[in-house]
């Protein structure tokens, strides 16, 4: 797969579709990996956290979520063939594993979110298997393996409980989990389930997702005002050819 160097995070230059062929393939061939969706947020971590920077470029699949990571892609010169939201990403492969019965098992948020949002994937996509759940609040990892390895495991965990915490518990625990696949989702699950809305289709074809999530939210305006400081820091890179600090 061609890639795209965003201030040192390697993304896969993949569609959608793309991915969801990969990801199928690996858990058809049980080869164990995991998949990856970084914003201009995570981007920013990675830049302050080496040892995060190579959890994330070992991933099978780095998928560019956030339009800001697309700009900087246009700025830098990189082919990236366009935003492929982590959600969305997770909606398809559910389709495409409910067509072969394969096993997923939900991992994050808050009590009970996790089962609602199974109930609601095994509603929409008959054939899909849930083998099991867990929230998100947890101070004992060896927990929620032995939860997920007692359940049966798994083709596919899905893992969400935000960067960096799901990256690194992927990275840390994949090895113990009897599981094929695993997607760090940020909060996938809570719209799964019912409890938030993404923005209306008109905002997300126009990439402005974010907007409609400060229109929602102006508490979040803090962390919108990052992605402006982020740009400026990859036109840095362009223009002087070194990661700003």
């Amino acid at each position: 797969m061609n890639t795209a160097s965003i201030l040192g995070v390697q993304f896969h230059a993949v569609t959608k579709q793309q991915a969801v062929e990969l990801a199928m393939s690996k858990i058809r061939s049980r080869q164990k990996g995991y998949v990856v969706t970084p914003n201009p947020e995570i981007v920013d971590l990675c830049r302050h956290d080496e040892k995060f920077m190579g959890v994330v470029n070992h991933a099978t699949l780095v998928l560019p979520d956030g339009i800001g990571i697309i700009y900087a892609a246009k700025i830098l010169g990189e082919k990236l063939h366009g935003k492929v939201a982590g959600i969305e990403f997770a909606e398809s492969l559910v389709a495409a594993m409910a067509k072969e019965n394969m096993r997923l098992y939900l991992l994050g948020a808050k009590p009970g979110v996790a089962e609602k949002a199974g109930a609601n994937l095994c509603a929409k996509y008959p054939g899909l298997v849930l083998a099991g759940t867990h929230d998100g609040y947890f101070s004992d990892p060896q927990k929620v393996v032995d939860s997920i390895n007692a359940a049966g495991g798994a083709d596919v965990v899905f893992v969400c409980l935000g960067a960096p915490k799901q990256e690194k518990f992927i990275a840390d625990n994949m090895d113990d989990i009897h599981s094929t696949l695993f997607c760090g989702l940020g909060g996938s699950l809570d719209v799964f389930a019912g409890v938030a809305k993404r923005a209306p289709d008109i905002f997300i074809k126009l990439g402005l997702e974010w907007f409609y999530r400060l229109l929602k939210q102006p508490s979040r305006i803090g962390r919108m005002m990052k992605l402006p400081k982020f740009l400026l820091i990859v036109i840095k890179e362009r223009l002087f050819g070194r990661k700003g600090k």
